[in-house]
This record gives structure tokens, C-alpha cells and sequence, in this order.
């Protein structure tokens, strides 16, 4: 006769399960899904079963699966939310450059701009430099 005791949470009293080995076979399958799920909370751990009940084991394997289930599932969420994180970064990332780029362009109309109008102002005074030179030469 194999014991357990377990307590549901601590304001609680703890459940004992007796159960006989007289079926080796359905112990084995049942020793197969022994293990300990972090991620439940303490009153959704699986109980052993009453090994005297195929359907009180079959609960047990359902139990289990579910709660492996539940483990991939909420592994999947936190490497998504991982994912997201990582995204948003990138966005933000982008959407820096993008005001960055935007900065550079508008800058470089303005500059292109006064570049135009400088070059536009060297030439009339280069003109007006060569038509005081000619006069200067024509009056000497």
C-alpha cells in the first residue's frame, strides 16, 4: 500500500491517498507521468491516482497531458511576448531613422537651396568685378 499526502494550499488540511500496487503495469504508465509542473499553481498540481481506478488514472494521464500542454502553451506566449518586445524595438528604431531621414532631407533642401542662391550671388558679383575691371582698363 503506497501513501501520499498532499496539501492543497496552506490554509487547508492536507488529503491523504492510499492506493495498492496490485497492477504493476498501470503503476509503470503512472510512474512515466510522475513529474512536478512549475507552472500550475499548488491546487492544480495533478494527485496521484487510486490505482484501484483505471478511471481514477485515466484522470491522472488527462491531468498530466493538460498540464504539459499548458507548459508548451505559456513557454510559446512568453518567447511571442519575447518576439514583441523585439519588434517594438525595431519600430521604434525605424521610426527614429525615419525622423532622422526626414531631418537630413529637410536639411538638405535648405542647404541645396542657399547653395543655389550663393552660387547665384558669386556670379553677379564675379560679373560685376569683371565690368569694373573693363572700365578700369578702358579709363587707364
Amino acid at each position: 500500500m503506497i501513501t501520499s499526502t498532499r496539501r492543497v494550499s496552506p490554509d487547508k488540511p492536507e488529503y491523504r491517498i492510499a492506493f495498492s500496487l496490485d497492477e504493476p503495469s498501470e503503476l509503470k504508465d503512472v510512474e512515466d507521468f510522475l513529474q512536478t509542473f512549475p507552472d500550475l499553481e499548488q491546487q492544480l498540481q495533478p494527485l496521484l491516482p487510486c490505482q484501484a481506478l483505471k478511471e481514477s488514472v485515466q484522470v491522472y494521464k488527462d491531468h498530466c497531458k493538460m498540464a504539459k500542454e499548458f507548459h508548451k502553451v505559456k513557454t510559446e506566449i512568453a518567447l511571442l511576448e519575447d518576439r514583441k518586445k523585439e519588434l517594438i524595438e525595431e519600430l521604434m528604431e525605424d521610426e527614429k531613422a525615419s525622423v532622422e531621414i526626414a531631418r537630413l532631407e529637410e536639411e538638405f533642401r535648405v542647404l541645396s537651396e542657399e547653395n543655389r542662391t550663393l552660387v547665384k550671388v558669386h556670379s553677379q558679383r564675379l560679373e560685376t568685378l569683371r565690368v569694373l575691371i573693363q572700365k578700369r582698363q578702358g579709363s587707364s
